[in-house]
């Protein structure tokens, strides 16, 4: 891989040709907008920048104004794409404006997002993750796309990004100065910069090839490139290779190096270069994600419709693609996916979330008398944009051909299974509690190889229903009717179980018994194939006859205002508390 960098406050690209895709990245600009972009100019002008990155803040926390204005309007050229994210201050009121309305915030200046997954032109991937994490926000993920802070929440969502060619963040990965002989030389350690060790963990992850960070001070660290312990399905498709930089700020006093030139090598590369090391971050394989390749996709609640966010054309080649199918930045259940709407998020787990459903059958209304002051309509998602719980989706082939499971064996398609029961278990004791047993629960899944990202949705029911067996009843009639097949009883423990298409449903309520709560229902698995052409919203059309619901069976008749959906959420995380396992610790 061809790398040139600024030394002294040159760049030298004396090995670099003009048919490569050379890009740009500077350290924090801290608001010197004329001098930083007046050096872009000149030095674009001999080589020709595919695109530019800014690391750490481009603007200053006392920003010249005039200077803010001359970039605003345009007075300040800058000749290629360029690309910036929030640092570790607020951004200017006027950029926050702009931006409200156009991701340009200048001619040829783009907002990524403060937590983004973007491709380029080129096809170049960058996944951002902006600000320095807030401890205090224990769970969920920040709204704010403008704010200086981000929360581990926000970290853990853009794992489902799978892959990454650059990583843009403001914080240090921790541990990344571990096994660095640069890194001792230049004394960097724990104290040097704010570290993350959730950062580290989206590094594994995502293993980009490079990783930029925000410079603390007047330093720059470039670590030697690492790369993860050699698996043996790894030994015939290349290493996965990254290398970390943090550029000092621009026109530093200290003359440390704030600019750098590099071309983007794909090409699979067998032998690590000299120098490089093992990852200071891992001492296990973690699981290459697959990125699903399926054509259609629907959002948080299974209903397949248009995607509003998209419907508006890009005036810039080098915004984010809107071609299907949809990855991981598109994909309405992923929240790597900038447009995810987060507030309906109410909490994020290791390898899964839950999420309110969009137009929820249920009105906020419906079980107020059994104690619920919500729909009580949830999506179980994992973090994994993956079309199936199968041990092969969650840990086999991704779109780089890379191959890993966790344990060998489907460990990811176990521990992610395995999270998603143990939300379903956390919402069927929140109902049953909140309702003094009078309110059951039906949990389902539609698996099909079509499948976008695979869910479960979940929704109480009165346990009376399902004591007397009319739900059961319900699924088993219309599926009939539909001629979608026949059901078998069956349990379901573990990920790996189903093979194929399937329909799948947990039918389960707690009575009161003689010794305390008596558990009572069933799991029902409905097989097909190709020839069934299987409809999505058979389920809830079961759910809406069965409550009486039938003028809220299509979700787009009552879809809520965001301030509904919003009250909806918090109604929730304050009955759902006691059972909440991402609290904990």
């Amino acid at each position: 891989m061809a790398t040139k960098m600024l030394v002294r406050g040159t760049l030298n690209f004396n090995n670099i040709t003009h048919t490569d895709h050379i890009s740009f990245v500077f350290g924090s600009i801290n608001g010197q907008l004329r001098s930083a972009f007046g050096k872009l100019a000149a030095l674009h002008a001999k080589n020709v920048f595919s695109f530019v990155m800014v690391t750490g803040n481009l603007f200053g926390e006392a920003q010249d104004d005039d200077q803010l204005t001359d970039l605003l309007e345009g007075r300040i050229e800058i000749p290629c794409p360029t690309y910036f994210t929030v640092g570790t201050i607020q951004l200017p009121p006027r950029v926050v404006e702009r931006v409200a309305k156009d991701e340009e915030v200048a001619p040829n200046l783009y907002y990524l997002g403060k937590r983004s997954v973007t491709k380029t032109s080129e096809g170049v991937r960058i996944v951002a993750l902006g600000g320095i994490v807030d401890l205090n926000i224990v769970a969920g993920l920040s709204k704010d796309q403008h704010e200086p802070i981000h929360t581990e929440g926000d970290t853990k969502a853009l794992r489902g990004a799978n892959n990454a060619d650059i990583l843009l963040t403001t914080m240090w990965p921790t541990g990344v100065w571990k096994n660095s002989s640069k890194g001792k030389e230049l004394q960097i350690g724990a104290e040097t910069a704010p570290s993350s060790q959730t950062i580290a963990e989206l590094c594994e992850v995502l293993k980009p090839r490079y990783h930029f960070a925000m410079s603390p001070g007047n330093i720059a660290f470039e670590r030697e490139p690492f790369f993860a312990q050699e698996t043996e399905e790894d030994k015939d498709k290349g290493i996965a290779l990254t290398r970390f930089i943090s550029l000092a700020p621009w026109a530093n006093t200290a003359k440390a190096k704030s600019m750098y030139a590099f071309t983007l090598n794909k090409d699979a590369i067998i032998t690590p270069p000299v120098g490089s090391t093992l990852t200071p971050f891992y001492t296990k394989p973690v699981p290459k994600k697959r990125t699903a390749d399926q054509a259609e996709f629907s959002r948080f609640g299974a209903h397949s419709h248009d995607q509003d966010h998209h419907n508006r054309r890009r005036k810039h080649h080098h915004r984010r693609e809107r071609s299907p199918p949809p990855g991981p930045d598109r994909c309405f259940f992923c929240l790597s996916n900038p447009n995810l709407p987060t507030h309906m998020v109410a909490c994020v787990g290791e390898d899964t979330y839950l999420a309110t459903a969009k137009g929820p059958l249920p009105a906020a209304g419906t079980f107020g008398k059994q104690g619920l002051e919500f729909p009580g309509h949830f999506i179980i998602t994992p973090l994994t944009h993956a079309a199936s719980l199968s041990a092969a989706a969650m840990g086999g082939d991704d779109d780089n051909g890379d191959a890993a499971a966790a344990d060998g064996n489907g460990g990811e398609a176990k521990k992610t299974f395995a999270e998603m029961k143990r939300f379903r278990d956390a919402l069927q004791g929140m109902v049953a509690g909140a309702s003094g047993r009078k309110l059951g629960a039906v949990t389902w899944e539609i698996n099909r190889a079509r499948n976008i990202h695979v869910h479960w949705q979940f929704l109480p029911v009165p346990a009376t229903m399902v004591s007397q067996g009319l739900v059961e009843a319900g699924f088993r009639v219309l599926a009939e009717d539909m001629k979608l097949g026949k059901f078998v009883t069956k349990e379901f423990d573990t990920a790996d179980e189903v093979p194929g298409d399937y329909f799948r449903v947990w039918i389960w309520a707690e009575e009161d018994g003689e010794d305390g709560g008596k558990v009572v229902g069933k799991s029902l698995l409905l097989p097909f194939d190709e020839s069934i052409r299987f409809d999505l919203q058979y389920p809830r059309k079961v759910m809406a006859k069965l409550l009486g619901l039938e003028d809220r069976t299509f979700w787009q008749d009552v879809a809520q205002s965001e301030e509904e959906e919003t009250a909806d959420v918090v109604a929730f995380r304050k009955a759902f508390k006691e059972w909440d396992f991402t609290l904990e610790g």
